[in-house]
């Protein structure tokens, strides 16, 4: 399996998992001139692309799926609620309803929902498996449910959500209502509970994190790596930052190389 963060950040967000030569997308959050570009900085062949999985109906989350799914004619796969809240037109051939909780397979990957708390109308994350390894991808979770724990303990690749710090949120620039909506239960993880999340349910089999949807008013890349660091002496680490892609990511080159923190 290969994975990659092609975007990450509330700016804009977009996953990228492969199996052989079929490959999903998680979100498409950047427009799709953008998503092009940094697959093509990957090496990622845009065809090879067989579905989109929508986590929910927010901006940052859809805003390039009508034009790069229509462009390929690929599926996509999100709730009824996420589809009548984003107010998109896509095809009706291409539009998949399914449930939070629904499993889907694309060629060698199965897709699992995982259900989640979040401000919008029927939120899902996903994990994804190729059988032999599972990729969780966790990001807008407002608090740690159950779901959320379970894919953390089954997970030997994890994308997950380390949005905010507290400090920085509290007395930034930031009205009541939106700090109060970001921090509710309903909104975003903080860096604290992210690591403490990550520290309680983390199992033996996790191999590599990867710390995504960082805030651009209320975080840093380095805040993000210093409250994580301490804790992955026996895990590869790295911070997707909202700039530009990760390196594109091989498992078996995970498993087989040294740790090595960047």
């Amino acid at each position: 399996m290969k994975y990659c963060a092609i975007a990450s950040g509330s700016n804009g967000n977009c996953y990228y998992i492969a199996k052989d030569d079929s490959a999903i997308l998680i979100d498409a959050g950047i427009n799709s001139k953008h998503i092009h570009l940094r697959m093509y900085n990957l090496g990622i062949i845009p065809t090879q692309v067989k579905a989109i999985f929508i986590t929910h109906e927010h901006s940052d989350h859809i805003r390039g799926l009508s034009v790069f799914a229509k462009k390929y004619n690929l599926p996509v796969y999100i709730t009824k609620g996420s589809y009548d809240g984003s107010r998109l037109h896509l095809p009706s051939h291409l539009v998949h309803i399914i449930a939070p909780n629904e499993e889907v397979e694309i060629g060698g990957l199965k897709i699992y929902g995982i259900p989640k708390y979040h401000d919008a109308k029927e939120p899902c994350s996903f994990l994804v498996s190729d059988g032999i390894h599972n990729i969780g991808v966790l990001t807008d979770i407002g608090r740690p449910c159950e779901n959320v724990q379970q894919v953390i303990q089954h997970s030997d690749i994890l994308l997950l959500e380390s949005n905010y710090d507290e400090d920085m949120l509290r007395t930034g620039r930031y009205s009541y209502f939106l700090k109060n909506r970001i921090s509710s239960g309903w909104g975003h993880l903080s860096n604290r509970i992210a690591v403490e999340l990550f520290n309680q349910y983390r199992t033996d089999r996790l191999k590599h994190l990867i710390l995504t949807h960082l805030s651009g008013e209320n975080n840093t890349v380095d805040l993000v790596h210093a409250t994580f660091e301490p804790h992955c002496e026996n895990i590869k680490l790295h911070v997707a930052t909202r700039y530009q892609e990760t390196e594109l990511f091989d498992i078996a080159h995970i498993y087989s190389a040294e740790v090595v923190f960047s």
